[in-house]
Order: structure tokens, then sequence, then C-alpha cells
């Protein structure tokens, strides 16, 4: 505990900016004299005036929520918050859609650690996406981004209300990565909304994407690619009706400010100014065109790896070709040739 206290006291060196928004700026480093210790601040300092009451209120229900599931295993350990924002312990892991668990274990985990946070009286509310869901390396759960949690001190129907969706969106992860695995009372409680979801769904969520993502061009779905969702199958098919274009593959980082941008890599001989030609209106911002994509087994694009290459995290690319050192032929070129070279910010 002691330990903790001095790291809180220890200066952040930043190095790689993971989301940028109007309410906050997530960016990984570590701290000055302890080098091991991975951390992320939630930068507020830099928030525009007119988004700065709503940015601190997020943060006063991150801190309460953080406070409140210390020392359970799968939950980031909060060091401290002040104007600057909210420093917490990096949780190493792969966000779910991209290590799309099918191991009854993550999932029993993953169950263990909504009871204790449910013992804490600590709801998370923000668990439908499964970017804030990681598999650690070692096959564990964990919940990151406690923006949207509540912390309640008796347990009434609210809070009762609250948990069971929570574990009803565990479900839905559980319905899209392996769904051979639910049992008959998973499937029926993935049937049941509770009331207050059908109320949000059927109002408050449609305005919030409205206002988020037409008015503002955001998508809090960073890494559910809500983006490649609305403009991917226009850029996938004029990318592929073109001959010299043999594959490609879409993913997200962020732009300054404004949400995320697509970032594309296209399997193709031909330059970036040729292929740029045929793309439709909604162009992606960034377009590498490579040899030859990296890819699993059966053939598919490894997203996870280019996935780090578009988001310029070069430390957890060196991890993976560690790993699996046959990815390196492939990747090596990529990575020389990434064009995402600012989400890098290294701060005095």
């Amino acid at each position: 505990m002691s330990e903790l206290s001095d790291m809180a006291k220890a200066r952040f060196i930043a190095e790689t900016v993971h989301k940028r928004d109007i309410f906050s700026e997530t960016i990984s480093g570590k701290l000055e004299g302890y080098p091991e210790y991975p951390v992320v601040l939630r930068k507020l300092d830099d928030v525009p005036f007119y988004a700065r009451p709503l940015a601190r209120w997020l943060a006063r229900k991150e801190v309460r929520g953080l406070k409140a599931v210390q020392g359970i295993e799968g939950c980031p350990v909060l060091l401290r918050a002040d104007q600057v924002g909210l420093l917490r312990s990096w949780t190493q892991g792969t966000p779910l859609q991209l290590a799309k668990p099918t191991d009854p274990a993550w999932y029993r985990d993953a169950r263990r650690l909504l009871r204790e946070m449910r013992r804490a009286g600590v709801t998370h509310n923000d668990i439908a996406k499964p970017q804030n869901w990681l598999m650690t390396p070692e096959g564990r759960a964990a919940v990151i981004d406690f923006q949207l949690a509540s912390v309640h001190h008796h347990h009434g129907k609210l809070f009762r209300v609250k948990a069971r969706e929570d574990l009803r969106h565990l479900l839905k992860q559980k319905r899209a990565y392996a769904p051979e695995l639910l049992t008959a009372s998973e499937q029926r409680m993935l049937n049941r909304k509770s009331l207050p979801s059908r109320v949000w769904m059927a109002t408050g969520k449609r305005l919030y994407n409205f206002i988020t993502r037409r008015l503002m061009n955001w998508s809090d779905g960073e890494g559910t690619e809500d983006r490649i969702e609305r403009d991917g199958p226009a850029l996938r098919d004029a990318l592929l009706a073109n001959p010299n274009v043999s594959d490609l593959a879409l993913c997200t980082y962020a732009l300054p400010a404004k949400g995320v941008g697509i970032y594309a890599f296209v399997e193709s001989s031909q330059t970036p100014e040729a292929i740029a030609k045929i793309l439709p209106n909604n162009r992606p911002e960034l377009l590498q065109t490579v040899k030859a994509l990296p890819r699993h087994i059966d053939g598919a694009p490894r997203l996870d790896a280019l996935q780090l290459v578009a988001t310029n995290r070069l430390d957890e690319l060196a991890v993976l070709i560690a790993a699996e050192p046959g990815l390196k032929a492939t990747l090596d070129p990529i990575i020389a040739g990434r064009l995402n070279l600012t989400d890098r910010v290294l701060r005095a």
C-alpha cells in the first residue's frame, strides 16, 4: 500500500495516445522511477469548455467506481485523481472483439468478476461494448472504463436491475463469440431486456447516437468499429472491384478531438494515389498499400496485429512478434511504412 502511495506521487511519462474525444484523452505511459508498472492517464485538462461539466461528472463517477472495486482481480487500480485527470494502472490484455474467447474458463472468470463487483455494490453499466472487456495473457477476464459505473450503498431494485443488465451484456458477448456455450437459462435471460433498457433503446439511445455520430462525427464505439460498420461496406466494394487489389483490412485509430478515423491496409502492388482515385466519398483517413497482409491459419487478416500498427503501439507489436516470430517478415515492412505517427506523443 505504501508503494502505491509513492507511485501516485511519481511523474507520469506519456507514450501513446489511445483515444481522443471531446470528454477526455486516454494516454498510456509509465511512472518515473517505476518503469515496470505501466499506467493510463485519462487526461481532462484540455477538454473544451463546453464539455467540461459533463467530462468532470463522468470523471467523478469513474473515481467512485474505481475506489469501490480496488482489490478485485481484473479491475484497474486507481493511483490518483486531480485537475489533470485520472491515473490508473494499465490492464494488459486483448479487447474482446479481437480476442474472441471460446474457452468456457474465460466466461466463468468474467462471471466471477461481476459477482465480486456486485458484492462491492458496483455496476459497470457499459460492458455491452466488447472493448471494455479484456482477455489477459493468462486467459483471465478484466474490465476497464468505469466512466458510467455506479456505486450503490443499498442493494435495492435499481441496483438489482443494473446488475442483471451487466450480466445480460456479458451473455451478449458470449453469444457473439461462443454461442455454443450458452445454456438454456442464459438464452432466456438474453431474450428478456429490462424495462429501463427497453425505454433507453427506444428513446435516449437514438438521441445520443444522433448527436455523437451525426452532429459530432464521433463514435464511442472505438474498437467496435462503428465507423467501419457505417462506411466499410462501400469502401470494401470499391476497393475489391479493382483487379489490382487482392484484399484489405480496416482498422480504427484516434483523431484529435474528433473520435476515430479509418486506417485502410490494402494488399496491392499499386500506389496509394492510384487506388485513392476509385474510392467513394466516405474515404479512409489513412490508406497504406502492403505487399501482403498478416494472416491467421484460416487465411483471415490478423486484425489484432494491424490494429496495433494503426494505433502506433510499437511496444505491443514487439511483444506480439516475439511471441509469434512467423509474423515478423510480413509485419516489419508494414510497421516501417505505417502512416499514423501522431498517436505516440511524448510530453515533458
